[in-house]
């Protein structure tokens, strides 16, 4: 019986392992992740419920210099998210240097008040454990955390402890969430998500970031199998080309990729249908952004 749930807000700067840690917490993949930065363009909620407690994971998309009107879009999704929360969990990498994204992140936990915990990701990294103390002295010399938890996202060290002292942030009061459930994202958004975590994987460079994905057709046959028709569209005619592939290469193998794990999501086959359009300069429309569902309010 749930006792009591509470939000924690996982932010840092692009690249740093919010979604791999996102995913280590709930035990489930919730979160698209890649080896690139600004993968996750929305706030995602995880749910986790353990023992007594329901958490509600909010995993932000990396806070960065926005160059678009979807960076700009991004942007304030972190500093919202920061915001009316229970707990903040500030992720950073095992350098003994406070960045600018850090350090931003940092002046609004302080200006907020809130709890905030400093998770020291990647620690696999290191050669000298020394190493790892500076890090921790150079943390603490800008801001008294609550707690420091060094761990490892990837190879899920340091979890259970973070959830212990994550566990004492949640006030008394019901489940907010059904108990079922493991993520606030609809399954239609779910889907274009791990179409886009494939673009990300298997394109390179500028191309996979100036990809958006519309699911425009989501429905269950008789027979159990669901339809998924996907419209992936991108900023350049030279783009599609490269996303279509040779032969339709790319696009037959970007597809079967995200159909296993749309299959592994939904628990049953998926018939898969993608196509490629042409948006020209689609980052800078604030109406095709909300079109793609990168929506404030979201």
């Amino acid at each position: 019986m749930i006792q009591k749930s509470g939000i924690i807000t996982i932010c840092g700067r692009p690249n740093v392992g919010k979604s791999t840690l996102t995913n280590a917490l709930v035990g489930e993949k919730v979160a698209i992740v890649t080896n690139k930065p600004q993968t996750t363009r929305n706030r995602i909620c995880a749910i986790l419920n353990r023992g007594e407690s329901q958490f509600i994971f909010m995993d932000t998309p990396g806070l960065h210099k926005a160059r678009t009107r979807l960076g700009d879009y991004m942007v304030n999704v972190v500093k919202e998210s920061v915001s009316d929360v229970d707990g903040i969990l500030l992720l950073v990498e095992p350098i003994p240097n406070i960045g600018a994204p850090e350090q931003e992140l940092i002046d609004r936990i302080k200006q907020l008040h809130c709890p905030a915990v400093l998770v020291i990701n990647k620690v696999d990294t290191l050669e000298k454990k020394e190493a790892l103390l500076e890090v921790i002295e150079t943390y603490n010399n800008a801001h008294h955390f609550d707690a420091v938890v060094p761990i490892s996202a990837k190879k899920k060290e340091g979890i259970e402890e973070l959830l212990t002292i994550l566990d004492g942030y949640l006030p008394k009061g019901p489940q907010l969430f059904p108990e079922d459930m493991v993520s606030d994202q609809p399954e239609r958004q779910m889907m274009a998500e791990i179409l886009r975590e494939k673009l990300l994987l298997c394109l390179d460079k500028e191309i996979p970031h100036g990809t958006a994905v519309e699911i425009t057709k989501f429905s269950e046959r008789d027979d159990e199998v669901i339809e998924v028709d996907a419209t992936i569209y991108c900023e350049k005619n030279s783009h599609k080309g490269i996303i279509i592939g040779k032969g339709g290469a790319m696009l037959k193998k970007i597809s079967s990729l995200a159909r296993v794990d749309m299959e592994r999501f939904m628990g049953t086959k998926v018939f898969l249908q993608t196509w490629v359009k042409v948006k020209e300069n689609w980052r800078d429309n604030v109406n095709l952004i909300q079109n793609f569902g990168y929506r404030q309010d979201h």
